[in-house]
């Protein structure tokens, strides 16, 4: 399959998706042109799934990259908090750049389902993301308490307070698996700018990428939708807004 018969199917539901690979590609030329770094002067982090789905989607160039060091755990979120953020910004090179990249993911086959991929050597699809699935059920059969949040399935419960809070509206969407992403994409990008903010970086740059990361069925690989692409110059304390450098 073509690469733009690929992009006709995720289109229909996230329009400004690129593949994934040429996403990595523009930041690096962008690192490279606009910043005058080279990737081994920049510490990559990233907030994703730790479904193995995305280390296997994960183009091979973001190796140029120093790390990555892992901040997401279910869907994304930001575990590791201001402890993990403090521990990567001391990895740094004084001279370069941090690189965060972050973001909720969803599955779309290659006919259109989405919360679904069809993965290698299976004979069924299965879920993509699996906990956002399984907390929007809950919502769905009210089964998710305000405020539970246990030692045991911390992660599950975090994610399933996100929408809980978002009840209304994630239930009463067209699409609900797509609004509960975009409820998600939004607490993740609320807690990384948190995050940035109470943290102390050694270097010149702050590069944040903030997306909705698009998983398919396994010889389709992964896109990318853009949602955030901020610079932020330490020695300034200004932030650009740079998304318009990664339109496709």
């Amino acid at each position: 399959m073509k690469k733009r018969e690929k992009l006709d199917i995720i289109h229909k539901w996230y329009p400004k998706a690129m593949t994934t690979i040429d996403n990595v590609n523009k930041i690096i030329d962008f690192v490279e042109s606009d910043l005058d770094l080279e990737p081994r002067q920049v510490m990559l982090a990233d907030s994703i799934c730790s479904d193995d789905v995305n280390s296997i989607q994960y183009p091979s160039r973001t190796h140029e990259f120093l790390g990555p060091f892992k901040m997401g755990g279910l869907d994304g979120f930001p575990f590791t908090g201001l402890t993990g953020m403090g521990a990567f910004a001391s990895h740094v090179p004084d001279d370069g750049a941090v690189f965060i990249y972050y973001g909720p993911h969803i599955g779309i086959t290659k006919d259109g389902t989405i919360g679904e991929i069809h993965r290698l050597g299976q004979s069924k699809n299965s879920g993509c993301c699996g906990a956002a699935k399984g907390a929007l059920g809950k919502l769905i059969n009210d089964q998710i308490i305000a405020g539970n949040i246990t030692e045991l399935d911390y992660q599950m419960n975090t994610i399933e307070q996100i929408l809980f809070n978002e009840k209304e509206r994630v239930l009463h969407a067209e699409t609900p698996l797509f609004e509960a992403t975009e409820v998600i994409y939004e607490a993740i990008d609320k807690r990384i700018n948190e995050l940035v903010d109470k943290t102390n970086y050694n270097c010149k740059y702050v590069i944040l990428v903030g997306a909705i990361l698009i998983n398919s069925d396994s010889d389709m690989g992964s896109f990318t939708e853009i949602r955030r692409f901020d610079v932020i110059d330490l020695s300034t304390k200004t932030r650009q807004s740079k998304i318009d450098y990664l339109k496709p």
